[in-house]
């Protein structure tokens, strides 16, 4: 069976294809930084490897929904610095979540149970299947996630404005924004502390340990 992986280091890419190299029946695909593009190059993947959580930002519901309407069956690899996201795409169909400190051995006999149809549960997918219940998504947008993640270190607006290339008024809007956004699904973000709260439960900003 042939193996795609979506991620965006190109260590990991070099890691996971000697991962499949050693398993018996598993022939490395390919990589791509976005399921997009992947499903651009590899329309119809059988079995792909999953990064939880992309540079660009998208869902990782939405991409484990478009690569098994691809028909491909998905194994999730996590860094495991976001529980809620963990326990978002632990109750989609994937087969199996690998976290991505385990040894080679452990993702190479992740894929091999993947490809033959049975799913692998490891320590990290029972703890998010077991966790808290899922915390409402605030839907901010790709921009909105950026100026949270900077804003919520304790980054000053001035400095935002400028690695982001806009003006400083436009920093406290989106601030505004995000707040209203989380306020609306009932989490609301009054002060800075809360914001970085809110930043770490959607993994948008690793924990004070990760």
């Amino acid at each position: 069976m042939q193996v795609a992986l979506v991620d965006d280091h190109e260590i990991v890419t070099v890691a996971v294809q000697v991962a499949v190299e050693q398993a018996d029946g598993l022939e490395f695909l390919g990589a791509a930084a976005t399921v997009p593009e992947l499903l651009d190059r590899f329309p119809h993947p059988e079995l792909v490897l999953l990064d939880l959580r992309l540079a660009d930002g998208s869902s990782p519901v939405a991409n484990v929904d478009l690569l098994i309407d691809a028909g491909a069956r998905v194994l999730v690899l996590t860094s495991g610095e976001s529980p809620y996201l963990l326990r978002s795409v632990a109750k989609t169909p994937v087969v199996g979540i690998v976290r991505k400190s385990a040894p080679l051995a452990t993702l190479v006999e992740a894929l091999t149970a993947a490809a033959a149809g049975e799913t692998s549960m490891s320590a990290e997918w029972a703890a998010a299947i077991d966790g808290d219940p899922d915390l409402p998504l605030a839907g901010l947008s790709s921009q909105e996630q950026r100026v949270l993640e900077l804003f919520a270190r304790g980054i000053k607006a001035q400095s935002v404005a400028y690695q982001l290339g806009i003006k400083v008024a436009t920093v406290d809007d989106y601030v505004r924004r995000i707040r209203a956004k989380y306020e609306k699904v009932g989490r609301p973000a009054y002060t800075k502390i809360d914001l970085y709260q809110r930043a770490i439960e959607d993994g948008f900003l690793p924990g004070p340990l990760g």
